[in-house]
């Protein structure tokens, strides 16, 4: 008998029993014969605590990243894992891991004022039913969150400086406002929704008219930046840099126009929104010529995204440690996303450094990683 062609192949994938690993340290206590005193061994520094880097990094991970319930990673460890905890324990390995990445976090902060853009963005915030405010900050290569007491310039001011040297992409909050007099990318996202608004409740021809313009001109300028961004393929193709910005030239002479046209609109929504215009005329137009710098705040958005989903299914924190530990960790498993790295095995190194008081591998993408 022969066999004809390829055999078939079929694949079954099952997990194999899992079991918790228990190890047991005996620490003995020895007496003096000559002066009785009495002397106990000390526990190695790696096995301090309940649970080893991998179950704490675990835990870390199912409520920042997996965003779960506490009570909800207690029933997951019992029932799979046959490890019996408290929520109290669970919290507590919650904040070890934030002590863990504590060092990790204060290096992206302090590098966030030297970043050439920064992508900035807040969401409300609750911590013990008090008002506070989640910023996401986003640089190329990572990600800095912090849970503030206001959504104030004066953030802005102790995050990124006096002055941002570099340029500073957001929507067109008052915050963004009063501390930013240098390069900024406002986002267009924000401007077509007040457009679309503007349209939907205007009653007057001026709304119409201006509305009407301001759309086509839009979808004429993200044309443009779709064919320089996009690269080959795109259609009607592609352009580079200096193609992109001699082809958006009449376009902002037609936006600019535009806005001049209706300064004195007897529509105060329309009115506001060509002021706007014009005042921050070179804000709304730094991605044209800049690297790095796209026309939407969308990265900013994406990043509060999971910040808000947690906050929904937690409510928010009940201290000023549980605020640090919120941003620490979201700092750090967001940003290990940025760089394609996994945020579990990253949780895991940064344990094992922190409880053997070894540094904790960095988060900045130019330095070595392990």
């Amino acid at each position: 008998m022969s066999t004809q062609g390829e055999a078939r192949r079929h694949q079954v994938t099952e997990l194999p029993l899992i079991e918790a690993h228990i190890t047991e340290y005996q620490c003995q206590c020895v007496v003096c014969p000559e002066c009785g005193q009495a002397t106990q061994a000390e526990l190695p520094r790696e096995a301090q605590g309940q649970f080893g880097p991998q179950l704490t990094a675990l835990i870390a991970y199912l409520t920042v990243v997996c965003r779960m319930p506490r009570r909800m990673v207690r029933e997951l460890l019992e029932q799979v894992l046959v490890i019996p905890l408290s929520l109290g324990s669970i919290q507590n390995s919650w904040e070890e891991a934030s002590d863990a990445v504590a060092e990790p976090c204060a290096e992206l902060e302090r590098q966030l004022p030297h970043e050439p853009v920064v992508n900035s963005d807040e969401t409300g915030y609750r911590t013990s039913g008090e008002k506070r405010w989640l910023w996401a900050l986003v640089a190329a290569s990572f990600v800095f969150y912090k849970i503030a007491l206001t959504r104030g310039a004066e953030v802005l001011v102790e995050l990124l400086g006096e002055v941002f040297a570099g340029i500073l992409c957001s929507d067109r909050c008052a915050s963004y406002l009063k501390y930013h007099k240098g390069q900024g990318q406002f986002c267009w996202a924000h401007f077509k929704r007040n457009i679309l608004g503007i349209q939907k409740i205007g009653k007057s021809t001026d709304a119409e008219r201006f509305c009407r313009d301001a759309l086509a001109l839009h979808a004429r300028l993200f044309r443009l930046w779709h064919r320089f961004r996009d690269g080959p393929g795109v259609r009607y193709g592609p352009i580079t840099r200096e193609q992109l910005i001699e082809k958006s030239i009449p376009l902002e002479k037609k936006f600019f126009a535009l806005a001049d046209r209706y300064l004195d609109s007897r529509d105060k929504d329309v009115a506001n929104l060509a002021l706007a215009l014009l005042l921050h005329f070179e804000k709304f137009f730094a991605f044209l010529r800049n690297e790095g710098v796209e026309p939407t705040n969308n990265v900013a958005e994406r990043a509060l995204r999971c910040a808000v989903q947690w906050r929904k299914i937690s409510f928010g924190s009940r201290s000023a440690q549980g605020e640090v530990a919120v941003a620490r960790l979201l700092t750090a498993t967001r940003t290990c996303r940025m760089q394609n790295r996994a945020p579990l095995s990253y949780l895991v190194t940064a344990l094992q450094s922190h409880r053997n008081g070894l540094p904790v591998p960095s988060l900045l993408k130019t330095a070595s990683t392990t």
